[in-house]
């Protein structure tokens, strides 16, 4: 493979600590496999709505409620729902901050109005930083990524190197021909770029 030019990164579960999916699994009925909660939350209609940002948080909210069942109300979900993000992982400010010395570090992250808010604090390590709801499209769909490829100067997908904790998007990047990392959390991700450092 050849060496990348741009490291991609998703944010949540990857460089972005989240209680997310297992604060998810609480609310619902029967609690699901971490795998299969997740190929769930990107095939939601709902989510993938609000994250394309055709939906306003209230839709949303009202949207998700009903197609996943969960008994709490709107107002309730969306306070839990902006809490879930916590930040970066302790070590990802240091690594991207190295790593943007030798490459383009980007940011391309399935996200929405309320969650993007709360990730401003920390764009600056990045080169571009890029987010579905503003973007208009959103993972695993190609058009995704060769949006990301245009945002970073229509780069091949081979100059790239992707990092991502859900399968499918990670099956959908190589299939473009980028090489594609399946991480979760910042010791995995520090794993997989330790080969960029040297």
């Amino acid at each position: 493979m050849p060496r990348p030019s741009v490291l991609l990164f998703d944010l949540g579960g990857v460089l972005v600590d989240t209680s997310g999916f297992s604060r998810l699994n609480e609310l619902l009925a029967e609690p699901k496999d971490l795998i299969v909660l997740k190929e769930m939350w990107l095939a939601s209609p709902a989510v993938r709505q609000f994250e394309l940002g055709l939906s306003a948080p209230a839709e949303f909210a009202q949207a998700f409620i009903a197609e996943w069942r969960l008994t709490c109300d709107s107002q309730k979900f969306l306070a839990e729902f902006a809490s879930w993000p916590k930040g970066l992982y302790p070590g990802v400010a240091e690594l991207l901050d190295m790593l943007r010395q030798r490459y383009r570090v980007v940011c391309l992250s399935n996200s929405n109005a309320i969650h993007w808010a709360q990730f401003r604090s920390f764009l600056d390590h990045f080169h571009i930083s890029l987010s579905s709801h503003l973007l208009g499209v959103i993972k695993p769909d190609a058009d995704c990524f060769t949006r990301a490829l245009q945002e970073c100067g229509d780069v091949p997908a081979s100059a790239v190197a992707f990092f991502d904790d859900s399968i499918s998007n990670v099956a959908s990047a190589r299939k473009l021909g980028m090489q594609a990392f399946h991480v979760n959390g910042f010791a995995q991700v520090d794993d997989a770029t330790r080969s960029f450092m040297l």
